[in-house]
């Protein structure tokens, strides 16, 4: 496959790792990322990790505003394939045709479940038993392409986002190095997606981090684990934002929704629908993160008790 000519096009850490693998094992002669953005309290322009990547190995990078209307230098280019993790736009349709072997995708889901930008999240958030990677061909419309290959990940119940993206990068990588050759030599698969089975996972909403109080305890925990490192739920505490983190919690009928039912040595109980979500790792306004016992340590516990929060 070394002399497989290969444009990449991917922007965020889960794309880097399949980027790497193409660049051990293939030609990468051009890289496609998401334009330089600015990013923190200090404005400071920032590289995407696919472009760091590309640097790194003196591969040229394009950054194209609207790639819809600016992808002239990916035709120029002329490569066999095109391949495709997590860029951040859409395709243009111009472009799926060019090259000889088409335009793969590498994504993080079992297609056709969870088509769009935060399938990891969504599987977490909404509960989904098993996940995966797809590679499929692309085609017009979002993640809707014939399927090539995929691979399957039992999620456990202490995976959060930063966890199950880890593993479904490698997952990825690994599972288009081995659908390659069949690429190339045009004995891949190609199945149709069931538009029946289609399920989707939009980029996640501002309003799609807050708490909830009102959902049972597992919906609740599945979303503070869907939402963790990034963006990370909260809720309002004394009109100040908390952001949680980590948390367990116990089935008890009699809660009151939203309302601090129980203070531990390391967990602040916030009752739910059915139960008592206990916090263990939250991040005050204001303040770094910190296990729930080294917050209870700094404050009166006693004004939290009965406090309801929302």
């Amino acid at each position: 496959m070394k002399d497989l000519k290969v444009v990449f096009m991917g922007t965020p850490e889960f794309a880097k790792e399949v980027l790497d693998e193409l660049i051990k094992n293939t030609q990468v002669i051009l890289v496609v990322s998401q334009p330089d953005k600015l990013v923190g309290r200090k404005k400071q322009m920032q590289m995407s990790p696919v472009k760091l990547k590309a640097l790194e190995n003196n591969i040229e990078v394009f950054q194209p505003i609207k790639i819809k209307d600016d992808y002239q230098k990916i035709i120029d280019a002329n490569p066999d394939i095109i391949i495709t993790c997590a860029y951040g736009q859409i395709i243009p349709s111009a472009l799926l045709n060019i090259p000889p072997l088409g335009c793969i995708n590498v994504h993080a889901s079992l297609l056709p479940k969870l088509r769009g930008g935060a399938p990891i999240h969504k599987a977490l958030i909404d509960g989904y038993k098993k996940t995966g990677v797809t590679i499929m061909y692309m085609d017009e419309k979002m993640d809707s392409g014939d399927i090539i290959s995929t691979a399957e990940y039992e999620i456990k119940d202490t995976d959060n986002v930063g966890i199950l993206h880890d593993i479904l990068s490698k997952m990825g990588a690994k599972l288009l190095m081995e659908t390659l050759p069949s690429i190339i030599n045009k004995t891949n698969k190609r199945i149709k997606q069931n538009e029946a089975e289609v399920t989707y996972a939009y980029n996640i909403k501002r309003e799609e981090e807050h708490i909830d109080f009102n959902k049972t305890c597992k919906e609740i925990y599945n979303q503070i684990r869907g939402l963790n490192p990034w963006p990370v739920a909260n809720f309002i505490l004394d009109d100040k934002e908390v952001k949680a983190l980590e948390c367990t919690y116990k089935l008890k009928s009699g809660t009151t929704a939203g309302k601090i039912e129980e203070i531990t040595k390391d967990s602040i109980g916030i009752g739910s629908n059915d139960g008592i979500i206990y916090l263990t790792k939250i991040k005050p306004f204001g303040k770094k993160i910190m296990d729930v016992k080294d917050y209870l340590n700094g404050i009166n516990n006693s004004t939290l008790l009965g406090k309801m929060v929302k």
